[in-house]
């Protein structure tokens, strides 16, 4: 059960050089020219000392400094669209799950909205047949700034054991005030005796400064073919 699939992508919120947080043990750059033209010497290598990134910078600010360029106001108006009004000059980008749904021929969509009810905590949110075909379906809103590089971690547990892990990422994101809409890849349930049953998951969302933006827990259950 692997799957993931890459949204289409925007600019990172960074500035030149990437986020401070990252930057807690920085190392020397070099730059090496080869000025043989046989290459077989080693490239001459010059060190410009410690290199420190810049730090996370509020999206409101990155905005009012580039207002006096006409070509920058009209690609940030078009990336952003009327979202501007709402930035508050917070740091810290911040996604909001909406719903988490599952797409299978065997029944359509079913769609759970985010957080899961309490009454519902614990309970199976969906159950598939063996060896049929399914996709997961996200609707998140981002705000405050833009995220970059938001993956996702989905863990499964089948009697307290691991039996499958995957990986894939979503994107990077602007704030929008409509929620994005990303289905991860078609996955196949397993097939067979031992493939039936109760499963466990965890799914867990972090972006690339290691931000966790959710983690979510839910049980659904595979059932044997017609």
């Amino acid at each position: 059960m692997e799957g993931g699939k890459r949204a289409e992508a925007g600019p990172s919120s960074h500035t030149i050089g990437g986020d401070a947080n990252q930057a807690s043990d920085p190392k020397p750059v070099e730059i090496c020219t080869d000025n043989d033209d046989d290459g077989a010497d080693p490239p001459d290598c010059v060190s410009f000392g410690k290199f420190v990134p810049s730090p996370l910078v509020p999206l409101k600010d990155q905005i009012e400094k580039d207002k006096e360029d006409e070509s920058l106001r009209r690609w940030k108006e078009k990336l952003l669209g009327c979202v501007e009004g709402d930035l508050n000059g917070k740091m810290e980008p911040e996604v909001i799950f909406r719903s988490i749904g599952i797409i299978s021929d065997d029944f359509g969509e079913i769609s759970t909205p985010i957080p899961v009810d309490e009454s519902k905590s614990g309970q199976v949110l969906f159950t598939l047949k063996e060896g049929s075909e399914y996709r997961l379906k996200l609707s998140f809103t981002v705000l405050h700034n833009i995220v970059s590089g938001l993956t996702y971690m989905n863990t499964v547990w089948k009697g307290g054991l691991k039996v499958d892990q995957s990986k894939g990422m979503l994107g990077t994101f602007a704030p929008q005030r409509e929620p994005y809409v990303h289905t991860l890849d078609e996955e196949t349930t397993p097939s067979g005796v031992l493939a039936r049953g109760m499963y466990a998951a965890k799914l867990k969302f972090e972006d690339d400064d290691r931000r966790c933006h959710m983690e979510l827990k839910y049980s659904f259950e595979i059932k044997k073919g017609s």
